[in-house]
């Protein structure tokens, strides 16, 4: 049986996934794996049994992934499973920062005679502009980023992207909606009315919105952040704002730095709070860390290679380790008396094998399992027997 361990609140729909064979519990005090979404886990104590941790979202900013590396853990992700949730929530703040509809509702909720007579007197000074026709530059073209560029297409809007990674499936779908996609994200800032973030947090995103960015950028543009509150330096949008540079920012990672600020919209982290999009990344997260368990095939992990492998033995084994050390060559060295079937690839610092073999690999004195076990730059190694 394998102990699952959940550290924040996760959708019941796991459980159409984890069978009698999973306990799942708050309160596991050995797990072979975690589910988690936002919880800090910088502080964890890492067991000895821990084998994965699967993140009910995207980002991963709260997982100490290289403590993980260094342990073997295999770290997952569910890429594109609240992007319906966060496309729709972009819309939204493309609309409520183009026209003052939260200003003007607050203002309605204040009136209490003459109410009709009031509204026709004082909404203008509750104006703004559409949305249709003007530019939306997209920096990261993910399964949100095209999804939003898509639906604001459909809504009017110019789309101008940015996405070093992109696909030529996923280039042709934007282009399929005349999106123009740019080689640059100081490119894509220039011509923008509306800017919305959709990259991950790293060395090269941080505080990409600052005061020289800003400075190319149009006068009075938008910029729509529900990505991370780190990509964009508050003091500088602040500075812009006050300047007119900025029209709006809205952000949807409140800090005691943006809310109540004029100018700043601070959206209470809502991106992926849907029942649906709560759902759909806890099943996917459940279904990856049970394949990882199961079989040791690795789907949308953020630290281990992308490998998968249809079972050709009855036994199976899986072994981490250092990449760039030459484990695969010891592998078939070990195995080379046995039939046997291995998928093998490296990513950053790990490397990462699944073995299918004929035969038993624990027995007798000299064991190939205790042969493997010795292997310099091994990590772990793992049976998965049928």
């Amino acid at each position: 049986m394998f102990d699952i361990l959940t550290l924040n609140a996760i959708s019941d729909k796991i459980y159409t996934v984890f069978d009698s064979s999973y306990s799942v519990s708050s309160d596991s005090p050995s797990p072979d794996a975690i589910l988690v979404r936002s919880f800090k886990m910088d502080d964890y104590t890492i067991g000895d049994n821990l084998l994965a941790v699967g993140r009910a979202g995207a980002g991963v900013n709260n997982i100490p992934i290289p403590r993980m590396s260094e342990r073997g853990i295999a770290v997952f992700n569910t890429p594109g499973a609240n992007a319906n949730a966060v496309k729709e929530l972009v819309i939204c703040a493309l609309l409520i920062a183009s026209r003052d509809i939260l200003g003007g509702v607050n203002w309605a909720n204040t009136l209490d005679t003459d109410v009709a007579k009031a509204v026709e007197k004082g909404k203008k000074q509750f104006g703004g502009v559409e949305i249709s026709g003007k530019t939306l530059g997209v920096i990261g073209l993910g399964a949100i980023g095209r999804k939003v560029a898509l639906a604001a297409h459909a809504l009017g809007m110019k789309i101008a992207g940015y996405d070093p990674y992109l696909g030529a499936a996923a280039r042709a779908e934007l282009e399929s909606a005349d999106a123009e996609i740019f080689a640059s994200y100081e490119e894509v800032f220039a011509v923008s009315d509306y800017i919305t973030l959709h990259v991950p947090l790293n060395a090269d995103t941080r505080e990409m919105v600052n005061e020289k960015t800003i400075a190319s950028m149009k006068d009075g543009a938008v910029i729509i952040n529900m990505a991370r509150g780190e990509l964009a330096d508050v003091s500088a949008v602040k500075a812009a704002l006050v300047s007119g540079k900025l029209g709006k920012y809205v952000v949807d990672f409140p800090t005691e730095s943006t809310v109540n600020v004029p100018g700043i919209i601070a959206v209470p982290h809502l991106g992926a709070s849907t029942e649906e999009a709560e759902d759909n990344c806890a099943v996917m997260a459940a279904k990856e860390i049970k394949d990882y368990l199961e079989n040791g095939n690795v789907t949308n992990s953020v630290n281990f290679p992308a490998l998968s492998k249809e079972r050709e033995y009855l036994d199976r084994f899986t072994v981490v380790g250092n990449a760039g050390t030459g484990v695969d060559l010891e592998l078939d060295k070990i195995l080379s008396g046995s039939a046997y079937s291995m998928k093998y690839a490296e990513r950053g610092s790990l490397c990462y094998a699944i073995v299918d073999i004929d035969g038993d690999i624990c027995s007798g004195d000299d064991s190939i399992l205790d042969k493997l076990s010795d292997m310099d730059n091994v990590i772990s190694v793992r049976l998965l027997n049928a």
